[in-house]
């Protein structure tokens, strides 16, 4: 069965850094596209960004651009996200994604709360 684990998520103050990691388990992964979400309890999940097989990496979300990156290791079955200069508004539960084609898997997601 395939995995997605994400972790790294915490508490962290207004300004500090968090890094995220989704390890994925029994999946090509250097095959899929990655992808970081975010959501918000009574809100839609919302895309962050996109990296290809090749680590071409797409930020979707104008609030994090130049704060967030998102990146891979293939040889470590591992997508990341790097993230700076953190705001309250940041605080969500945070998804990783896999995708080739048609399927999709999804992982349990983390939570990052910024808060002073």
């Amino acid at each position: 069965q395939v995995q997605l684990v994400e972790s790294g998520g915490g508490l962290v103050q207004p300004g500090g850094s968090l890094r995220l990691s989704c390890v994925a388990s029994r999946l090509a992964f250097s095959r899929y596209v990655m992808h970081w979400y975010r959501q918000v309890p009574g809100k839609e999940r919302e895309l962050i960004a996109a990296v290809t097989s090749t680590g071409i990496s797409t930020n979707y979300l104008d609030s994090v651009k130049n704060r967030f990156n998102a990146f891979r290791e293939n040889a470590k079955n591992t997508l990341y996200l790097q993230m700076y200069e953190l705001i309250p508004d940041d605080t969500a539960v945070y998804f990783c994604s896999a995708a080739l084609g048609h399927t999709r898997y999804w992982g349990q997601g983390t939570q990052v709360t910024v808060s002073s």
